[in-house]
């Protein structure tokens, strides 16, 4: 079955159907990633997206349930250069995605590159072009969107319930990977929704606050409750929870022109000049800033990409540090913090 991608400003890129038939809606965004295809459609993150992959080969490894970073998938169509199956094929198909192979993905990117990440529809089957525009055209842009609630756990629930030290999860779109980490570090977890009661997460030992998907300047319920556990908890923002973090001690956030997605983004770490490789799926960021709490920038654009405030026991990173799609890098931050936390709750 045929099918093609529309973007916003008129270009049509055409291929082979995939995966579900139908159609889907998204903002069009590319990932740099090589591999780790099933965690990219299964992060919150990726909520409301249609993913480029630039890899040329995508699903020649197959599926299995341990690559899952989510119960379902969330990517709402994905859009590759050659699809490998019929594992990965019939797992997208199970799933409901959209997916088109055949696409000439490189011109793609170098599209999107120029004219920044856009308003899309992937559609399997033959429909009206002109129709599938002025739809597109009549969807809400990312920015000014708040997207937490939509993929966020409705009610609380234990990870892992055995740990040296307590840690609360506020899951604005959490990665599993971001809980294994932790319960590998020796935390017993327990994830909470968005909006959580802030005065509960403080009886905790230490707050996460996890990715997610969205623009991060509408969650003022959850700026708020992170300027009120500041200084009462020590606290890890990652992705989405550090601009949150971010934003709830006065820095700037802003949508990037075509985001930051791969395995392969270098950040400087300030106080020792070296370079961490990491894994990294934003559309917004912090605004560049010399403030000394600004420990890590992005080489590529010198956005802000961690931040430190040993006076309220608050750190955070724009970059995952749970991810290993090769490099390790930046393992050791979840270990470290939850060291930390173990030593901060012995002493109190």
């Amino acid at each position: 079955m045929s099918g093609f991608l529309a973007l916003e400003d008129g270009t049509v890129f055409r291929g082979q159907s995939v995966g579900a038939e139908g159609y889907a809606f998204g903002e069009a965004v590319f990932t740099t990633s090589m591999t780790g295809y099933q965690e990219v459609v299964t992060d919150p993150s990726y909520a409301d997206q249609i993913v480029c992959f630039t890899a040329a080969m995508v699903g020649n490894y197959g599926v299995s349930k341990i690559h899952c970073e989510s119960r379902g998938a969330h990517a709402r169509a994905v859009v590759m250069r050659e699809a490998r199956g019929p594992a990965w094929t019939d797992w997208l198909h199970e799933r409901g995605v959209v997916a088109l192979s055949e696409i000439d993905t490189r011109s793609l990117v170098l599209h999107l590159r120029q004219a920044g990440s856009m308003r899309a529809i992937a559609i399997a089957g033959e429909a009206s072009v002109a129709e599938a525009l002025a739809s597109v055209r009549a969807q809400p842009e990312m920015a000014g969107r708040a997207l937490a609630a939509k993929v966020s756990a409705r009610e609380p629930y234990v990870f892992s319930d055995a740990g040296r030290v307590r840690i609360a999860v506020v899951d604005y779109g959490c990665k599993r990977s971001i809980l294994n980490r932790l319960a590998w570090s020796g935390a017993a977890v327990t994830v909470f929704p968005h909006g959580a009661d802030a005065d509960e997460l403080a009886r905790f030992d230490g707050v996460l606050l996890s990715n997610g998907p969205g623009d991060p300047e509408p969650l003022t319920e959850e700026i708020a409750t992170v300027q009120f556990l500041a200084g009462r908890v020590p606290m890890l923002g990652i992705c989405l929870g550090h601009q949150l973090l971010a934003l709830a001690t006065g820095h700037k956030t802003f949508k990037l022109r075509f985001g930051h997605r791969g395995a392969n983004h270098p950040v400087v770490e300030r106080a020792t000049g070296g370079v961490l490789v990491t894994s990294q799926n934003h559309g917004f960021a912090v605004a560049p800033s010399d403030a000394r709490e600004a420990t890590h920038v992005s080489l590529y654009d010198e956005t802000v990409e961690g931040l430190d405030y040993p006076e309220l026991r608050a750190r955070s990173v724009q970059f995952h540090p749970e991810a290993g799609p090769g490099p390790h890098d930046a393992w050791g931050l979840i270990d470290g913090w939850v060291e930390e936390v173990c030593a901060l709750a012995k002493a109190a």
